[in-house]
């Protein structure tokens, strides 16, 4: 099984200018492929394969673009290759049509060739930017897949995947359904819950700091604005930077809530688990709920559950869309037809009464098992 390893890396000053050479250079080219691919288009051509524009490149790298030979020739190429990816990826319906990446707003980030990754004992080799001291040891003497290097707002990271093998786990015999939401987490069929890390201290403290810088540089936007521009001062980027920080760490702490959550679940090692397949992309244009279902993150929450099931030899279930796991009681099956989100208890004609949300992960650890 293939898992990405992150390791922080620690260049040198003259180091950082060479890898912010490489971003760059990977944004621009990706814009460019873009670009060409919307010419072609709009002349009536077919789609233009990552082929042809690798080798128009090569013969632009030769004449307009000379600058590009300061950086890795890998970095350009992938960067082609990653937005005919983009555009094959909407053609099958899997995601939205491409689009152009912004020098504020778009993840800082290249690709650095397989062959040409070498480690050694806290260190590791970029191409064309030399051995870059790491943080902790990479993995030696194995095979990796599509190494990138990657700015988080604070530190450079190296992600690589690299293959790993797992002895098998002796797993119980039992079946543990999921019911993820707002109010916790998760609530699992065998009575544990896990809280939502936003309604904690910690965080409602950090979101409470991040809304008074957010007035702070909004204010000063205002004061110092020039006819129909806006004067980003020195004590304006002073603050940008801090609020960039708060929302890097509080990233940091909801992906890991997430990580230790789902090890947690996984550790139980149940036979099989089964979840709801939610309509993530649908729940969000509820404008009262949206934003408290970004920052749960279930999208994520079911796919590290997947992978991790993977890992243990757990079979994953996803239960279907319109599955009643709610409605339904646990005790008798019937279908409570009217029941409304307002209503946190279940409470059946048979006299049966349970949480709701620990009554729908107890029908989803049952599904298909009567099928």
């Amino acid at each position: 099984m293939i898992l990405s390893k992150k390791i922080r890396l620690k260049p040198t000053p003259e180091q950082e200018t060479l890898l912010w050479k490489s971003v760059g250079t990977a944004r621009f080219i990706y814009n460019w492929t873009l670009n060409q691919q919307d010419i072609n288009y709009s002349s009536g051509g077919k789609f233009l394969s990552d082929n042809v524009l690798r080798k128009e490149l090569t013969q632009l790298k030769k004449g307009e673009l000379i600058w590009l030979n300061e950086v890795s020739n890998n970095v350009a190429k992938q960067a082609v290759k990653d937005a005919c990816n983009s555009f094959k990826r909407f053609f099958k319906g899997q995601s939205k049509f491409p689009r152009y990446k912004s020098r504020k707003r778009s993840k800082p980030s290249f690709y650095n060739d397989t062959s040409k990754l070498k480690i050694k004992v806290g260190q590791v080799l970029i191409e064309k930017i030399g051995w870059i001291q790491t943080s902790e040891q990479v993995s030696m003497d194995c095979k990796y897949t599509n190494p990138r290097v990657s700015y988080d707002g604070k530190y450079w990271y190296l992600s690589v995947g690299v293959e790993q093998i797992f002895e098998e786990v002796e797993l119980k015999d039992f079946s543990l359904g999921i019911d993820v939401g707002i109010k916790d987490l998760a609530i699992c069929s065998d009575g544990s819950i896990f809280k939502n890390i936003n309604k904690t201290r910690t965080v409602k403290k950090l979101e409470k700091r991040l809304r008074r810088l957010q007035r702070k540089v909004s204010r000063k936007y205002e004061n110092n604005k020039e006819g129909n521009r806006f004067a980003k001062t020195c004590n304006i980027i002073k603050i940008e930077k801090q609020i960039r920080l708060l929302h890097r760490r509080l990233t940091n702490i909801r992906k890991n809530h997430l990580h230790q959550t789902t090890s947690a679940i996984v550790k139980t090692k149940p036979s099989r688990i089964v979840m709801e397949d939610l309509n993530v992309s649908g729940m969000m244009k509820n404008k009262h709920l949206s934003k408290a279902i970004a920052q749960q993150g279930l999208y994520e929450f079911g796919r590290q559950i997947q992978y991790k099931c993977e890992k243990y030899g757990i079979e994953f279930i996803e239960a279907d869309r319109w599955y009643p796991s709610s409605k339904t009681c646990s005790s008798c099956g019937s279908i409570k037809k009217d029941l409304k989100l307002s209503d946190r208890k279940y409470i059946c004609h048979c006299g049966f009464e349970l949480d709701r949300d620990l009554n729908a992960s107890i029908n989803l650890s049952r599904y298909q098992l009567a099928m």
